[in-house]
Parts: C-alpha cells; structure tokens; sequence
C-alpha cells in the first residue's frame, strides 16, 4: 500500500481507464499539488490495505491528510468547497446552491443509472416507470438536453464542479455511444473539453494508458 499522507496532502487513488479520470478533472481544475497513486485492477484494488479506504474494492479515492472520500460526485463537492478560491461551487447560502445540487445528484443519480442500464440492456418494464428513479432514459436524455441547452454552463455563465461531474458523463457517452449524439450535449462537451484543466487531465492519463500497454 502507498505511503501514509501528510495532514494537507491530497493523494489520489485511480485508473486512467477509470472514472477517476473525473476526480484528475477536478484536482486540475483546483489548481493544487497532489499526488497519483495508478491502481492495477483486480487484485489491488481487493487487497486488504486498499480496501481499508475504500471497501467497495474500487477507484476513485481521495485522501486529503486523515480524511477519505470516494464515489466521483463527493469526491467533486468536498474538493470544492475545501479550496473555495477555485471557484468551483456557489458561496454557502447562495441560491446558486439549489441548482448546483440538484445537477450534481441528477448526475450522481439518474444519469449514472439510466445510462448504466440502458448501456447493458436491462429496460424498466412498460407501466413501471415510477418504480425506479430515473423514470425512463428517454426521460433523463430529454430533461439533460434541456439543461445544458440553455446558458453556457448549468449555472448560467458560471462553470461548477456540477458542470465536471455532469459534463464528464456526456463527453464518455458521446465517445462510447452511451449517450446520443444530440447538437446541445456535442456544443456543451466541446466547451468542457476545451478547459485546459480538463486538457492537463487527459494528456496525464492517456500517458499513462500509453504507458500501460507497452508494458503489456
């Protein structure tokens, strides 16, 4: 297992063939020093030190001096409000909070289960629609369609780590064919990836992709 941490440092646990590539995203955007530790799947993810952070067994980990958080939603809002000089989520008390939270779980939520369940082709049966969260997929493309179609960001001209979390699904999904190729999330996942944070990110790990197969 990884050395032990110092009382500030922030040491990231991930796979570039994961979805820490959202929590890199994040500490990108941040702008503070951190430290990467790449995990093998399989058999270090399960091993007893490892699974001391994290028992899912899985990545991303965060681990900022004693404290730890997984699941990539958390792991986005705890780094934003722990360096609130980044800019990255609305001022306690704001109003902005409202919608902030409610993108960031709507990802977190019925984009992450929709998209998973249609992606393995399991459908809710006709009639059943109320029975599961997100309703249908069709009901989660149409109500994120119509929130990235509005204003630049999900908070109007304000980016947010709501906007990293959620956007970070549809640029997967548009390159994966999980997601439709709809002209508003293309219009909104081109202004995403454009962020040289989002660019830091993913040159790291496709290094590090890069690197793995050669290995192999």
């Amino acid at each position: 297992m990884a050395s032990e941490t110092g009382p500030d440092e922030l040491v990231l646990y991930t796979n570039p063939m994961s979805r820490g590539r959202i929590a890199r995203w994040m500490l990108e955007e941040i702008g503070q020093p951190y430290r990467a530790e790449v995990m093998g799947f399989g058999e270090p993810m399960k091993s007893a030190g490892y699974k001391a952070l994290n028992p899912m067994g899985k990545v991303p980990t965060l681990v900022h001096g004693e404290t730890i958080v997984t699941e990539c939603a958390a792991i986005c809002a705890y780094l934003a409000d722990a360096f609130p000089q980044a800019g990255l989520a609305p001022e306690p008390g704001s109003r902005l909070r409202g919608p902030y939270y409610r993108w960031l779980f709507f990802g977190a939520g019925p984009i992450e289960a929709a998209v998973s369940n249609n992606a393995f082709g399991l459908e809710v049966p006709p009639g059943r629609e109320r029975s599961i969260g997100y309703g249908s997929f069709a009901d989660v493309m149409d109500t994120l369609e119509q929130a990235v179609s509005g204003d630049e960001y999900l908070l109007g001209d304000r980016f947010s780590a709501a906007d990293l979390y959620v956007g970070s699904h549809i640029l997967w999904g548009l390159q994966f064919g999980t997601i439709e190729k709809r002209p508003a999330f293309e219009a909104y996942g081109a202004r995403l990836g454009a962020r040289p944070a989002a660019q830091r990110a993913d040159a790291i790990d496709n290094a590090l992709i890069a690197e793995m197969q050669k290995a192999n």
